[in-house]
């Protein structure tokens, strides 16, 4: 296993694992420990280059320390990334190699299930680490963390759909949701035991296909799904796809989903409001994830009713963001950003 420092301005620790006899290459990025360990998932794509996966470390990192802040958690931010397709390069040698990386950060980091990653995954990594969770079995195993992601986006949708149409059910309302992985998945059934009329799209034809038949929903192409007619839009796929080419396109009243990073700039989030378009920050809309993986890493006695307190908080924080936005007349992306910042502040001695 060789272990290289990384520079990187902003970050208190970014590091490149490689072991080449396993075919194992990627970044673990450490953005903010200000509030706690660094937290964050481990994500495995087939990146198109090394450059393209440490930049999305560094983005996802720095995503982290905002989610964790806005879901007042004890936790920095965080995360990692492997450079490989799950399907065909993720072995448990592989993943155990990625562990003694983890274990390498004495605790600084710890990871948990992300793109391309399973609770099986996690047990593998957990071999090697003292520093990981969403494992599926143990005293304070908080599991697939997904179920609970989606909750709070759907939560989001909620608060979204309160503000931007005057209404609290989402019975009659469209949805378009981009990306049905786990996340997204679970998320369609909820919308769809709500009455929300669903439109779909996913890389895999074949997913599409088995969600729209299970939640009567309408499948799509990839690339048409932002042109279509709906009034809320849900990414929940990659990151930057809010963009100078794709916002034009949208045909929604609002935004709120559960990738990370949905936006290409902050630029972006202004782009989004010129169009009327109302835009839930989706550091907090997606933060139902990090809330159960935290039951585990703060070792938490009452799982589920502490999950169920920090997600009402969190989406009474949404509600916040939102009004607070109106009365401004400025993004949302703007007041959480500025929110999060006073929660980063240094407090004076």
């Amino acid at each position: 296993m060789d272990i290289t420092i990384i520079d990187a301005p902003d970050y208190e620790r970014v590091v490149e694992f490689k072991d080449s006899a396993l075919g194992l290459l990627g970044y673990i990025a450490v953005h903010s420990t200000q509030r706690g360990p660094a937290a964050g998932g481990v994500r495995m794509r087939p990146y198109g280059h090394a450059a393209e996966a440490l930049n999305d470390a560094l983005q996802l990192a720095r995503g982290m320390t905002f989610k964790n802040a806005a879901a007042d958690l004890p936790l920095g931010g965080g995360k990692a990334v492997i450079i490989g397709d799950p399907h065909v390069d993720k072995s448990p040698d592989l993943l155990r190699s990625f562990g003694q990386a983890v274990q390498s950060l004495s605790g600084q980091y710890w990871t948990a299930e992300d793109m391309g990653m399973t609770p099986a995954d996690m047990a593998h990594i957990g071999s090697r680490t003292d520093f990981v969770a969403g494992l599926a079995d143990g005293e304070f195993a908080s599991g697939d963390p997904s179920p609970i992601t989606a909750r709070g986006i759907f939560n989001a949708i909620r608060v979204a759909a309160q503000h931007r149409f005057g209404r609290t059910d989402l019975d009659g309302l469209t949805v378009s949701v981009q990306g049905l992985g786990h996340v997204g998945a679970h998320l369609c059934q909820l919308l769809h035991d709500a009455g929300a009329r669903l439109i779909v799209t996913d890389i895999d034809a074949r997913q599409s296909a088995r969600v729209a038949e299970q939640c009567a929903a309408q499948a799509v192409a990839p690339d048409m799904i932002y042109g279509v007619e709906a009034d809320i839009f849900a990414p929940c796929a990659i990151g930057g796809i809010l963009n100078e080419t794709s916002i034009p396109l949208l045909q929604v009243g609002a935004v709120a989903g559960g990738a990370n990073n949905q936006l290409a700039s902050a630029g972006d989030a202004r782009l989004l409001h010129q169009r009327g378009i109302l835009y839930a920050p989706d550091f907090v809309a997606n933060g139902g994830g990090i809330i159960n993986v935290a039951t585990e890493i703060l070792r938490v006695e009452e799982r589920e009713a502490w999950v169920a307190d920090r997600l009402k908080a969190l989406e009474q924080t949404m509600d916040r963001i939102l009004t607070r936005a109106k009365i401004e007349a400025v993004s949302p992306h703007e007041v959480a950003e500025a929110i999060v910042h006073e929660m980063l502040r240094p407090k004076a001695a």
